[in-house]
């Protein structure tokens, strides 16, 4: 306890000390803590009502307790984008914080603790977040109800301190790779082979298919559920799709990688090649939050059509409408939290390379060349993988339309265009980064 104390002053003493780019850093990590506040406390405060209740909001589509929990689980949803958010700004502040985690090496701290104080830095500014969001949510829960219940209160207090321990150990977790060595090299241990990844894509695949063996064994009795939560089939595609986005990403960057580095015709497509080939995981885990919103946005603009244009006549269309641009809503903001968190993942690599950045630049490699790498190594892995989430999303809004008998909504098709472009603009804003990474002060420590 005095240790984790003594570790709790340093971080608070690093944040005090902040220069203007992890101050910017903490500030997208409050707002990121922020938003997971705001979904965790709505969601808190629409699970705990109980039965069909009146509530002037969304045109009556949280009357019900059958919509209400769907309202909920996308709610839910929406914090796994945040979190990776977090992870990555915690990843990229301990790279820019080396210099001073290299002091503490020097002191005698350990690994372990360098990166507990730089997880802990991550806790701080999500605790500032965390309240800034709590106060006003309350403030609008209590002017739409009267007298929340005591499950309510307890709720947003649970969340109010659940969203910085979430944030610290978002942080801890991308930290777990990552080596401080005394003399201020950051790196990390090892690029990454997508074992994991694989096994954990196998695992959903074999849970999802024995729940779904024994739900039919069952059909004739008590249906099968899972302990108050989602059912298992349902837990293990979610488990596998996940899984697999992770995976798809990582061996996307090894195949392309691997094809470019012989045939690259430019030293800007060689350079990109080559780091593909040599950590094709390193960006796995952003890019298939990419994946997984192109599929669900392609997938849900069809689907809005062909219901839109289904519903158009009838007396509650309103109702159906409203549900649609929600869920439109959460599509959205899930892209806008993706895309910050791979604009930050992309300047946590500039980081974590500016002493070879800087060789290369000190070789005479010019400076737009490796700006043009730099984009490179974000399009050329994510191009092929973004098409084909695309191709998945429009074949579930192709088949609801064949299931509605409508017309078939082609129009989606385009959103995978609209995502790969706000990718490459996502990543483009690390390049000011570039110029200040290859200075040639970075080469005493190469």
């Amino acid at each position: 306890m005095r240790a984790l104390d003594a570790d709790l002053r340093l971080a608070w003493q690093f944040t005090r000390g902040a220069d203007r780019g992890e101050r910017w850093r903490a500030a997208l990590t409050a707002v990121g803590a922020a938003s997971a506040t705001v979904f965790a406390l709505a969601a808190v405060a629409l699970a705990s009502l109980r039965g069909r209740r009146s509530i002037p909001l969304a045109d009556g589509l949280l009357d019900d307790p059958g919509t209400r929990s769907g309202v909920v689980l996308g709610l839910v949803l929406l914090l796994l984008p945040v979190l990776g958010l977090l992870g990555q700004c915690a990843r990229i502040g301990a790279v820019h914080r080396d210099r001073r985690l290299a002091g503490l090496r020097l002191a005698g701290a350990t690994p372990w603790q360098v990166r507990r104080i730089a997880a802990l830095e991550t806790g701080l500014a999500c605790a500032l977040g965390s309240a800034v969001a709590t106060v006003p949510s309350v403030l609008v829960l209590l002017r739409l109800w009267d007298a929340p219940t005591a499950p309510a209160w307890a709720g947003i207090a649970l969340v109010a301190l659940a969203v910085p321990v979430l944030g610290a150990t978002a942080g801890a977790l991308a930290l777990r790779r990552v080596v401080t060595s005394p003399l201020g090299s950051v790196r990390r241990t090892g690029p990454g082979d997508g074992r994991v990844s694989g096994l954990l894509f196998l695992s959903g695949l074999l849970l999802a298919a024995v729940a779904a063996l024994l739900t039919a064994a069952t059909a004739s009795g008590a249906p099968l559920r899972s302990s108050g939560g989602p059912p298992l089939p349902l837990a293990g595609a979610v488990l596998a799709v996940g899984a697999g986005a992770v995976w798809l990403s990582g061996a996307t960057a090894r195949v392309v990688g691997r094809i470019l580095a012989g045939r690259a015709r430019s030293a800007a497509t060689l350079i990109a090649a080559e780091r593909l080939r040599e950590d094709p995981w390193s960006a796995a885990r952003t890019h298939a939050a990419v994946l997984l919103v192109t599929v669900a946005g392609t997938g849900f603009l069809g689907v809005r059509q062909v219901l839109a244009d289904a519903v158009r006549e009838r007396p509650d269309a309103s109702f159906y409408l409203t549900g649609l641009n929600l869920t439109g809503a959460a599509v959205a903001i899930a892209l806008v939290l993706t895309l910050s968190g791979l604009a930050v993942g992309t300047a946590e690599s500039l980081a974590a390379r500016r002493r070879g950045l800087a060789v290369q630049a000190a070789a005479g490699v010019p400076q737009s060349v490796l700006g043009r790498s730099l984009l490179l190594e974000t399009a050329l892995p994510l191009t092929p993988a973004v098409l084909l989430a695309g191709l998945g999303g429009t074949a579930i809004g192709v088949r609801y339309a064949a299931l509605a008998d409508e017309a078939v909504p082609w129009a989606s098709a385009l959103f995978p265009v609209a995502v790969l472009a706000a990718c490459l603009l996502a990543a483009a804003t690390s390049l000011p980064l570039l110029r200040r990474t290859v200075r040639p002060g970075e080469l005493r420590y190469a």
